[in-house]
Formats: C-alpha cells, structure tokens, sequence
C-alpha cells in the first residue's frame, strides 16, 4: 500500500516524514482545495526529507478551465519545480465542456517527463469518468486521485473499482478525500486500490505569547491565527496500518 499525505507547509511535510508516509503532495491555500505552493517552500522541504515530493500545479482555486495566461503560469511552475528536483506533478486541466483537456495536460506531461503526473480530482468534476479515464492514459498521466466522483471515497467506492478493473494496470488509481480511521478499510476493501490519500490533519496552539484576541479571521472566517494547521504522525501510521490490514 503507498501512502500520500497531503500537505500545506513545511512543518506538515516533516510530520508525514515522521508518519511514514511514501510521498507528499505539496501545496497552498488548503481552503481553495490547494493550489501551487511558493518555490521557497519547495526548496526547502526538498532540501530536508527524503520521500518523494508531488508538487501541484494550480494556478487559482476554483474550476479547472484555464486561460492562457494561468496555463503559461503552469508551465512556469514546472519549469522552475524541476530546478529543485522534485519527484512529481499533480495537475488537471478541463475543457468548458467538462472533459479532460488533453492538449494541454499533454504539453505539461511532456514538458515534466522523466518526472511523474498524477491528475488530480479534476477528473471528478468530468461527465464521464470511463472516457476520462482512457483520456488520461492517452496523454500520459501516471495516476489519478479519486473520490470517484462523490463528495468522499467511501461513497464513491464503487466507482473507483470499475475504474481499477478498467485500468487494467495501465494507470494507477488513488482514493482520496475523506480516507481517516474510519473510513479506509472499507474504501480499499471495496475498491481494491493500492495508493490512498489523506491529510491526517491537526492543529497545535501558535507559539505566540501575545495574541490580540480582537482581532479574528483576519484571511478566512472562521480560522484562527493562534491556530497552526499540521499532521499527525501517529494518524499516518494508524491509517497506514489499517489500510494495509484490509
């Protein structure tokens, strides 16, 4: 079973080190559904852990239909990505019609090569998950990260098995989004997957000895700034564990 944390800074990448995790994807912006990270904090993790990093390469939150000049912002990230020796990608572009478009993610693919690209969960958002599918093994995608096309893995389960046994092994097919505790033996039990996806969030108190508590949610409502979003090692290894046991 291969384990990928998602992380959103350089602390967490250290924390899903410690878990033992086998791969991170790195990212920003954890209430936009992730977005590119800064390069610096690319450097820096890649400079400290020895897992292999899957950068992402989204320009802004929101859908995943790009105008040219985000798509060139994409393949600027790469570029410079490449520089600090990386392992991955993880990107997905569609066309306004809902499909994957392969041009574009052929162009990134081809650029990234020798490095792997996984399509991330853009390809939930496709009308047809079975033409996706051959869409992404015809440019080149490496894996694809599902919730088979649910709001989370276990209720869409079903799904990602018909989209292992239509892979045939020519792709490799991830679970992802709300895989915890709970819910992971029944996820790979029902869908037979190899590689699972999850955060193990959680949040320390800030070092802060100051804090100004008139002041609240100064980025998103709701989040506190006295709040640092991490990983627990300990959820990475029981969830690693209980996968491994299904």
């Amino acid at each position: 079973m291969i384990v990928e944390v998602v992380v959103y800074n350089i602390e967490s990448a250290f924390k899903a080190q410690e878990g033992g995790a086998d791969r991170i994807e790195l990212c920003d912006n954890p209430a936009e559904g992730g977005t590119t990270p800064a390069l610096g904090t690319v450097e820096v993790i890649r400079q400290n852990v020895t897992m292999d990093i899957f950068v992402m390469l989204r320009p802004r939150g929101g859908d995943f239909c790009y105008s040219s000049y985000e798509f060139h912002t994409m393949k600027r990230d790469l570029l410079q990505c490449q520089k600090i020796s990386i392992d991955g990608f993880v990107l997905g572009i569609l066309n306004p019609d809902g499909t994957i478009d392969k041009k574009r993610c052929k162009e990134l693919i081809d650029k990234a090569r020798p490095l792997k690209v996984t399509c991330h969960r853009a390809f939930d958002m496709t009308p047809d998950p079975f033409q996706a599918l051959e869409d992404c093994i015809e440019v080149g995608f490496s894996r694809i990260l599902t919730s088979g096309q649910c709001p989370n893995a276990l209720q869409g389960a079903d799904l990602i098995r018909q989209l292992v046994e239509r892979a045939r092994g020519r792709i490799s097919i991830m679970a992802g989004s709300g895989v915890n505790e709970d819910s992971v033996q029944k996820i790979v039990s029902i869908s037979k997957v190899q590689e699972i996806h999850f955060s193990a969030t959680t949040f320390r108190k800030s070092l802060m000895t100051y804090q100004n508590l008139k002041i609240k949610a100064m980025g998103e409502q709701g989040k506190s700034e006295f709040l640092v979003r991490t990983v627990d090692p300990d959820r990475v290894r029981k969830i690693r564990a209980l996968a491994s046991q299904a």
